[in-house]
């Protein structure tokens, strides 16, 4: 992550006088904040291609359709569906056209060729539990240079792919994997590809042999060498993130190999169109590794925008990949994940609950404006909420600080509630595709994601809050730099009748306009309105911030920008 304050500065000085004497507001000046991300399971969204579905692989492991029963007849499924790269390409419009700008597609590296036989059994409760499952999500790599056969055409391969949603407005967004390769251990007898690492030739360069990590020998065994030989950790023994994550191959950070291999690969990936990289388990490898990974990459790259899952809720933990001397980059912002959930989900909290996870100020990230929100993802049971829940949350997630994320179906309130292996993957499809505009979810988010699209001051301007508070949210998002000098007011309601808001503070007087119903509002003392139930409204001014209460709002916010980049400069 970049500091918004020092770009945001420099920018001021080289902008001539009449701009230098503007106060700059901005919450942050990195490119890829303009863009919403949608993101999808390949293998789970469309099946366009069925020829390569490999339907007959695996043998007696076989890998495609092997369901997980569960007690209500809504099962889950750990075998390929046949989502590829022809599904994602075809409904790249009706990604875009949804009010999305980037799209997160999970990892395309080759995975292994049969069902695990090792690990516990799945069931439709159970997490950390891979016995019978295979590699669709893409995150069991083998081979860091190839990709997956499931997931090309003949006439698409990856370049292909990133040409093809370029060209309808999208960017992309690769999920990397750093820590780890496919499961390695506890097979009752060792399956090939498991546990096994081949370079881009082809040739195998890593094996863990069906060994328990402790039993590996990397000082006179070339092949477990870029392995770590610390055996698992769990709770009762202490961290998990001290050991190895369930059965996975846990890569060894301190073989200079494996940073080369990967590097090597993921460049070789970004070279054919990559806009932005996810990093899983980032948490799961030291802050000096990520941060000669994250150098490389983007000395080839600069400007590389990356966001990293560190599966946990303490802001103070999550933020330390994103200081400057560490990994410096964005994270998935779980703790106010966390918090929207239990506002927007079936406990329904107040808005309240949001204020303290934004850390508009004081907080410990390099930049709270950059980080990735979102209210649920595969690895975690989708938000369980009605329909007015998912609207509600849908004009939070996009009016608030921050990059939205959504995942797919979420548009549908698709499998509402689901865990892992309770249908949260479950295969989408061209027929569910074709039939969302019907959700009474769907036309409510394509009408707020289309209007952050349109609003700089909704992507990138700081935060201020009027009032946060039971079923009322009213604050504002400011963007004074360079060009833009813009305000946004944002008004939700998420109670079950419409409400009448009236706003005075730091509100200044002026010709604002409503950005979603259309018309103006002319502005003396105070702006009062009815929001819908679960409605949203949003009014614009343009022009320079001269409202007294609302500057000191503001240049504090500013001040505490540039005192946290100072403090982690240090």
């Amino acid at each position: 992550m970049r500091s918004c304050l020092s770009v945001a500065v420099s920018l001021a000085l080289v902008a001539g006088p009449a701009m230098a004497s503007r106060p700059d507001y901005i919450g942050t000046t990195e490119p890829f904040a303009s863009d919403a991300v949608y993101f999808v399971v390949t293998d789970r969204f469309v099946n366009g291609d069925p020829s390569n579905d490999h339907r007959d692989q695996g043998g007696e492991h076989r890998t495609f359709d092997i369901p997980v029963p569960c007690p209500d007849k809504v099962d889950g499924n750990i075998g390929y569906l046949g989502g590829d790269f022809r599904g994602v390409l075809d409904n790249a419009g009706y990604i875009r056209q949804l009010g999305f700008g980037a799209v997160w597609i999970t990892p395309i590296v080759d995975n292994p060729d049969e069902a695990f036989t090792g690990s516990k059994p799945i069931s439709c409760t159970s997490t950390l539990t891979d016995r019978g499952k295979t590699g669709y999500h893409g995150y069991w790599g083998i081979n860091f240079y190839k990709l997956d056969e499931h997931l090309p055409s003949k006439d698409l391969d990856f370049a292909g792919l990133t040409r093809g949603l370029h060209d309808a407005g999208l960017k992309v967004v690769l999920d990397i994997v750093g820590n780890h390769g496919s499961p390695a251990w506890t097979m009752p007898v060792k399956q090939p590809q498991f546990g096994q690492i081949f370079d881009k030739d082809g040739k195998l360069i890593a094996d863990h042999q069906n060994l328990a990590p402790q039993q590996l020998d990397p000082q006179h065994n070339r092949l477990h060498a870029f392995y770590n030989n610390i055996g698992p950790v769990d709770d009762s023994k202490g961290s998990i993130f001290d050991g190895n994550l369930a059965e996975l191959g846990d890569f060894n950070e301190h073989n200079p190999a494996v940073m080369d291999y990967l590097v090597g690969a993921y460049l070789h990936w970004a070279e054919q169109g990559v806009d932005a990289l996810r990093i899983d388990t980032i948490g799961w490898l030291p802050h000096p590794w990520w941060h000669e990974f994250v150098t490389r990459i983007r000395a080839q790259h600069p400007g590389m925008f990356m966001f990293g899952e560190a599966f946990d809720y303490d802001a103070a933990k999550i933020a330390e990949h994103t200081w400057p001397g560490n990994a410096n980059v964005s994270v998935l912002d779980f703790p106010l994940r966390g918090a929207m959930s239990s506002v927007f989900g079936r406990e329904q909290k107040g808005f309240e609950a949001l204020a303290e996870p934004l850390h508009l100020s004081g907080g410990p990230y390099a930049n709270p404006y950059e980080l990735m929100s979102f209210y649920d993802n595969h690895d975690m049971a989708r938000l369980d909420a009605s329909d007015a829940g998912f609207i509600d949350a849908h004009n939070w997630l996009f009016t608030a600080r921050g990059i939205p994320v959504l995942y797919y179906g979420s548009e549908t309130g698709f499998m509402r509630g689901r865990a892992e292996h309770a249908g949260n993957r479950a295969y989408f499809g061209q027929q569910r595709v074709d039939a969302a505009p019907e959700s009474p979810i769907f036309a409510p988010l394509q009408r707020i994601s289309k209007l952050r699209q349109a609003t700089p001051a909704l992507q990138r301007g700081l935060q201020v809050n009027e009032r946060l508070q039971g079923d009322q949210a009213v604050f504002y998002r400011v963007l004074q730099h360079g060009d833009s000098a813009q305000t946004a007011l944002v008004l939700l309601n998420k109670g079950d009748t419409a409400t009448t808001f009236e706003v005075s503070r730091y509100l200044q007087p002026g010709q604002w306009r409503d950005a979603l119903d259309g018309g103006t509002v002319k502005v003396k003392r105070a702006l009062k309105t009815e929001v819908p139930a679960h409605g949203v409204k949003v009014f614009v001014l343009d022009g320079e911030v001269r409202q007294a209460a609302l500057q000191a709002q503001l240049a504090a916010a500013m001040a505490d920008q540039q005192a946290r980049t100072q403090r982690l400069a240090r």
